[in-house]
């Protein structure tokens, strides 16, 4: 059996403002988790939890990945925009055109996301939560598809995209040019092993899919760090 996405972590300057903003946009739960960090809990058929953790680095460059927010009506899309700046959003330019209907957003610590203007086909019969929108290779879309165990449901001009056979978000890759990686990223993923298997040997499975275990500095930790096939990090969180 594949790994279950735990959840989808933060590094955070200021962890409980940064959880209370997410809250607030997405009307999730907070929680302390049995992992450490503050957690948000899914409301919807999300599949995985948020978690914010402390770190003292600022982020600098884009992120690797952000969250594409649905929308039913261009009003729903004006109230989702107004409360996200309420909380401490701010608008950003990434080099978004002015006939594009999306509106690109950050929040208070400079992770960006946008808002999806209602009618986007692709996220049609997704959740409020749209899709997990990244930077990657053809190849890192094949690898998270055989790690989570999550169908493909677009692999087209090495543009890749899969969802959990249960619903929730897309997770989707934008293929060729990729950027090049500096620094750790500020997000990542966090994978909890199946319920019949153990962390050493999920660990083994995802090297044999093509990832590799990494010394971000983390020392004696319960968790295994690793990297993808494009290097991005990752935790393999300890069996229950």
């Amino acid at each position: 059996m594949a790994a279950h996405l735990y959840a989808l972590s933060f590094d955070a300057n200021d962890p409980l403002r940064l959880a209370r903003f997410w809250a607030g946009v997405l009307d999730w739960q907070t929680t302390d988790d049995p992992h450490g960090g503050i957690a948000l809990l899914p409301s919807d058929d999300t599949g995985f939890r948020l978690r914010f953790l402390p770190s003292q680095q600022r982020k600098t460059g884009q992120n690797q990945m952000h969250f594409d927010l649905t929308s039913t009506s261009l009003d729903d899309q004006r109230q989702t925009v107004a409360r996200s700046l309420e909380l401490g959003a701010r608008h950003i330019d990434v080099g978004q055109r002015p006939e594009e209907g999306h509106v690109v957003l950050t929040d208070p610590e400079g992770n960006e996301f946008c808002v999806i203007e209602p009618g986007n086909k692709f996220l049609a019969d997704c959740g409020f939560i749209g899709a997990l929108a990244s930077d990657g290779s053809q190849a890192v879309g094949y690898f998270w598809s055989e790690a989570l165990g999550w169908p493909l449901v677009w692999d087209q001009d090495q543009e890749t995209a899969i969802r959990s056979p249960h619903g929730g978000p897309k997770i989707t890759w934008g293929g060729p040019p990729v950027a090049p990686k500096t620094g750790k990223n500020r997000l990542h993923f966090d994978l909890a092993p199946p319920v019949d298997g153990d962390q050493q040997a999920e660990v083994e499975r995802l090297i044999s899919l093509g990832a590799t275990r990494i010394d971000i500095g983390q020392g004696e930790v319960s968790w295994v760090v690793m990297a993808d096939p494009d290097g991005n990090e990752f935790c393999v969180l300890p069996s229950t």
